[in-house]
């Protein structure tokens, strides 16, 4: 009777233990760029909910993905692990290894209630993610919206009481094709981004076609902030709002040319909104600190009193989040292997620089197959065959690519010029480039011989005739060293 009562006591310490730790929610839009929102200095993109929570909690000026692709990407953020760390995961719709823990499994074991609402786009070998990781799954869809959102506001407002929650509510905003424009409601969203509302990158044709492609891609990234709005407020109702850490990010870069699946910061860089009225309280600080998404996991596990396993990677900025001018690392990985197309490219941040190892130099980088099936796309290539293109804009079609690419990115944050080989950088460029060797050497990553090849045509982005496409996939990048079973870090 005694161990019976004793059992019962632990289980209700336990129970008040967990509901008194923080709730924990992650934001995630699907191909949104970092300079895409107004808290980064975009006067055209509206996004009032994402500002006003930068305003009041904070803002990092340096985070960095892991991977401009979208699973690979959320299995870096859900395992804090690197790519080729995730076994298969390292390439476009592929599983993560089974034996991987995810963060939202260890924290359903520590007592939080967990829900997913919209895109998924991760699964593990050998396993359901809805029976383990996840006590509800939903897609995010209803009539009239696609964006993934549909069913945030019913997750939050369900949720049980008694429990701490985590929720990973991820839109398919702005992911091609376009479905905000067909949906919108001036009502709920204000009237539509127009043709003339728009910045367009250097790297791109600035004609009235890629500016309607770019508005309806504004659009989007509105209605992913609005439905930030709506959960803030049932949130706020509940009155769990103050005791919220809530992260506001992207997988990857927006979807044109020359940004997802690029390595330069248009592809890799990220949004990073930090909101935690207890535990940040206000006042918007900016950090500048260095941060990578593999660093989310074990922040949010820190957060909740759980132990970060030794799988993970990277390391909790939560010092950040009390003091935003301290520092976590100072370097930070990115890769880039299949995405549709061939590729194999690594990278490393730090100090200002970057440094990029073209491994497939001979291909042009043009971006995934949906964004060559733009307007914007069309433009790109009626200005090359004219001979109109800007040394930025030739950038998309150039082949052979340079084997490495070393950037200023402080003075240079576009990275168009190109100082590898420069005698006045030679120092920078050596340690960068033994910090990248020795990465992938303690990590285990690898060069496979037979590398997944192209599974779409590059000057249209239509997918490749059956003859020209089977057997397209290869060995993943560190397939060949287990790398699956390595927990080293490498330097960071």
């Amino acid at each position: 009777m005694r161990i019976i009562l004793t059992l019962i006591s632990l289980c209700v310490v336990n129970v008040t233990i967990a509901a008194d730790r923080p709730n924990l929610v992650v934001f995630i839009s699907d191909d949104v760029s970092w300079n895409d929102h107004g808290c980064y200095g975009n006067p055209a993109a509206r996004t009032p909910n994402i500002d006003r929570l930068a305003s009041d909690g904070r803002r990092f000026n340096n985070a960095y993905l892991t991977a401009s692709s979208c699973s690979p990407s959320r299995a870096s953020i859900i395992t804090g692990r690197y790519p080729h760390n995730n076994g298969k995961a390292a390439e476009l719709h592929l599983p993560i290894s089974g034996h991987l823990p995810w963060f939202p499994e260890l924290l359903r074991n520590a007592g939080y209630y967990t829900a997913l609402s919209g895109k998924n786009h991760m699964s593990k070998s050998g396993a359901k993610v809805t029976a383990w990781n996840f006590v509800s799954k939903a897609t995010g869809r209803k009539p009239g919206n696609s964006g993934g959102h549909g069913d945030w506001v019913n997750v939050a407002e369900n949720r049980p009481l008694d429990k701490p929650f985590f929720f990973w509510f991820a839109s398919t905003d702005a992911h091609r094709g376009w479905n905000g424009d067909s949906e919108w409601d001036d009502a709920v969203y204000g009237p539509k981004h127009g043709s003339e509302d728009v910045i367009v990158p250097p790297f791109l044709v600035d004609d009235l076609a890629t500016r309607q492609d770019l508005a309806s891609y504004y659009n989007e990234v509105t209605r992913f902030d609005h439905f930030i709005g709506r959960v803030e407020s049932v949130l706020k109702s509940q009155g769990v709002w103050d005791n919220t850490l809530v992260l506001i990010l992207s997988d990857n870069g927006r979807p044109f040319n020359r940004a997802k699946t690029r390595l330069h910061d248009s592809g890799m860089k990220t949004a990073l909104i930090a909101h935690w009225p207890t535990g940040i309280g206000s006042g918007g600080e900016v950090t500048d600190s260095l941060v990578s998404v593999i660093d989310i996991a074990p922040t949010f596990l820190e957060v909740a009193g759980v132990p970060t396993p030794e799988t993970m990677q990277g390391v909790s900025f939560l010092s950040i989040l009390k003091n935003a001018s301290t520092t976590t690392r100072r370097w930070a990985f990115s890769e880039h292997n299949w995405h549709d197309y061939e590729a194999h490219g690594r990278a490393i941040r730090g100090d200002g620089f970057l440094l990029i190892e073209n491994f497939r130099p001979y291909n042009p980088q043009p971006g995934p197959a949906d964004a060559l099936r733009s307007p914007t796309y069309d433009a790109l290539k009626v200005a090359r065959d004219a001979n109109r293109l800007t040394p930025a804009q030739a950038d998309v079609f150039l082949a052979p690519r340079p084997h490495l690419e070393l950037y200023n990115a402080r003075q240079d944050p576009n990275q168009l010029t190109n100082l590898a080989g420069n005698p006045d950088h030679a120092d920078r460029q050596k340690q960068l480039a033994t910090l990248l060797d020795q990465w992938m050497d303690e990590t285990r990553d690898s060069v496979p011989k037979r590398i997944s090849q192209d599974r779409f045509d590059l000057e249209t982005g239509g997918l490749l005739p059956a003859e020209k496409r089977d057997g397209y996939r290869g060995t993943t990048p560190g397939e060949d060293r287990g790398a699956d079973r390595s927990n080293e870090k490498g330097p960071h």
